[in-house]
């Protein structure tokens, strides 16, 4: 795309998140039973279905290069998530789920408003996915680091690898998320909102798993899946520059 239309897909852009506002929250009393984990819109199951162009993509991203930074690596301190190399099928459904007011995201709502169609929400998750991920994020730093992991990889092992894989890859096929290269406090943020009922669009399952869990076995987990690496998937190590 040239600069001149770029300038104007952004100013476009611009002028929509001035105005756009996240449909009304649903209930506050949230049982298993009103999570909309699987709940299907037109816009989630076409985009689901359309194969991703990442060029275009990459376009769209000038959107959210910002926030998510230009590697799509996000914040340590977990208020920006970590996105790339995450499933396209998972990023479809969360900007979908977002859009239709199926998770609660005031802040992330005006920017996946902006895509217009279907399409676009295969291309922004085609152009993610393609990133690799970025070697530094957030982890848990404190004195207790390897007890807590230790802690966390027991717990991981017992109820977490079935769904989320050995190396915290996920599944694009079941919408698992991959969590390996995710910053520690984001996963906290989410898991601590999944077990308190503050996110409405979550996996049933998890949902009955991790509500038993304390906030102490919350912070083990996080650190532990916050130190998983996916082979191949990391950006390479870059080295020295050479010398003329």
């Amino acid at each position: 795309m040239k600069k001149p239309v770029l300038a104007i897909f952004l100013a476009m852009g611009a002028a929509a998140l001035a105005h756009a506002a996240p449909p009304a929250a649903g209930s506050t009393g949230i049982g298993i039973k009103d999570y909309p984990w699987q709940a299907e819109t037109g816009e989630k199951s076409e985009a689901l279905e359309r194969k991703g162009n990442r060029k275009r993509g990459e376009v769209l991203y000038a959107l959210c290069r910002s926030c998510h930074q230009p590697s799509a690596g996000g914040h340590s301190d977990g208020s920006i998530p970590q996105l790339a190399g995450q499933h396209s099928s998972v990023l479809i459904k969360q900007m979908a789920d977002i859009r239709a007011g199926l998770r609660d995201s005031p802040t992330m709502y005006p920017f996946a408003a902006v895509l217009s169609d279907p399409q676009g929400l295969a291309d922004l998750a085609a152009y993610l996915e393609g990133l690799c991920i970025p070697l530094e994020h957030g982890q848990y730093d404190a004195q207790d680091a390897v007890q807590q992991v230790a802690n966390g990889r027991a717990l991981y092992d017992k109820e977490c690898r079935v769904c989320h894989g050995v190396n915290g890859e996920g599944s694009r096929y079941k919408l698992y998320p991959v969590i390996a290269g995710q910053h520690y406090k984001y996963l906290l943020q989410q898991m601590t909102q999944i077990r308190d009922g503050k996110r409405r669009n979550a996996n049933p399952e998890m949902v009955r798993i991790i509500s038993k869990y304390n906030d102490d076995q919350l912070i083990a987990i996080s650190a532990y899946q916050s130190s998983l690496v996916m082979p191949g998937k990391v950006c390479k190590v870059r080295g020295p520059a050479r010398k003329l």
